[in-house]
């Protein structure tokens, strides 16, 4: 795959928080990590309905793995699809341990196209990594739990972009959780 095979207009790149930062720190067996799966994975159907065929993602644990490893389920099950990784240096990861670093593994090993921001960290590869992930997308699907954060900036720089976005509040659908029960929730509600 060549950056020329990749359109814009028909790419989706991910953000999201780091376990640590979401409700529960994103403990699998959570209603809300469970729900957040959920609505992820509907964005990306509802994405890939609308004609996206191109995927990014930043190869973050949390949001970016989920969202890798969905798109590659997807990919097993038929669907037309490209994964990108994009990596913000070449070292990204070694620190990852169990599942994140079987998860990482696997979509660097299956991605039909890897980026490597930088080949070392530097202070600013996070932000770069994000920039050229939305400077290469068409549409933007985030999970936020704080807008003071790197998923809340990259948010910012997509809307000045002009890029779609699609947000999943985790806070909101937390609080909704704690009130009505995960039973009763309606995905839709927490897409913005």
């Amino acid at each position: 795959m060549n950056a020329s095979d990749i359109s814009k207009n028909r790419t989706v790149c991910f953000s999201g928080h780091r376990p640590e930062k979401l409700p529960y720190e994103g403990n699998a067996r959570s209603p809300v990590t469970r729900i957040i799966k959920s609505i992820l994975y509907k964005t990306i159907l509802d994405s890939i309905e609308e004609g996206y065929d191109t995927f990014i993602t930043g190869l973050a644990r949390g949001i970016d793995l989920w969202a890798g490893e969905i798109i590659l389920e997807l990919k097993a099950q038929g669907e037309k699809i490209n994964l990108v990784a994009v990596a913000p240096y070449r070292g990204h990861g070694k620190y990852f341990s169990g599942n994140e670093k079987f998860l990482l593994g696997n979509i660097l090993l299956k991605a039909e196209k890897t980026v490597y921001i930088s080949e070392e960290y530097t202070r600013s590869c996070m932000r770069m990594r994000n920039e050229y992930m939305v400077d290469h997308s068409g549409k933007l699907i985030a999970v936020i739990s704080d807008y003071r954060s790197g998923t809340g900036a990259t948010i910012k720089y997509a809307q000045k972009q002009g890029v779609i976005t699609r947000i999943i509040d985790a806070q909101k659908l937390d609080e909704q959780i704690r009130r009505v029960g995960s039973r009763n929730i309606i995905y839709e509600n927490f897409i913005t």
